[in-house]
């Protein structure tokens, strides 16, 4: 899969952290206080250009999620493959305490998916299933 990816001045590339990683690292292009319960949209200063059908997903740090309670709010956020703004990643601070978020830092990662071009087929009925319209907590806890 090829990415065109277009850096502002100062912003730096997404990488891996290992070779296994699933995801690349996506670093702060600002310096922000992000205050305990508080959300802030976070720059990047990153810009992708994406092939059709494809789509990077945004999510959150494990470690800042465990160890601070800061964690991406729309987990996974969607790049759509048309978009050419910059990579904005908002961050929820669930935790206690105040967390600086300083130029640099490493704040979420990015995985990319290729998206299948579905066909709905209009229908008056659906199969059945053991489960049925049972929703939210329907399989048990």
């Amino acid at each position: 899969m090829n990415v065109k990816i277009s850096l502002e001045e100062g912003a730096l590339f997404p990488k891996k952290a290992t070779l296994g990683s699933s995801g690349y690292d996506l670093c702060a292009n600002e310096n922000i206080s992000l205050t305990a319960g508080s959300v802030s949209v976070v720059k990047t200063g990153i810009h992708l250009e994406l092939e059709p059908n494809t789509e990077a997903q945004i999510r959150s740090r494990s470690g800042l999620a465990a160890k601070h309670g800061v964690f991406v709010l729309n987990s996974p956020g969607t790049i759509d493959s048309d978009y050419r703004g910059e990579v904005c990643v908002i961050l929820a601070n669930c935790g206690n305490k105040d967390m600086a978020i300083t130029k640099g830092a490493r704040i979420a990662q990015m995985t990319f998916e290729v998206m299948p071009e579905v066909d709905f087929i209009l229908t008056p009925i659906l199969g059945e299933t053991k489960r049925g319209d049972g929703g939210l907590g329907s399989t048990g806890e």
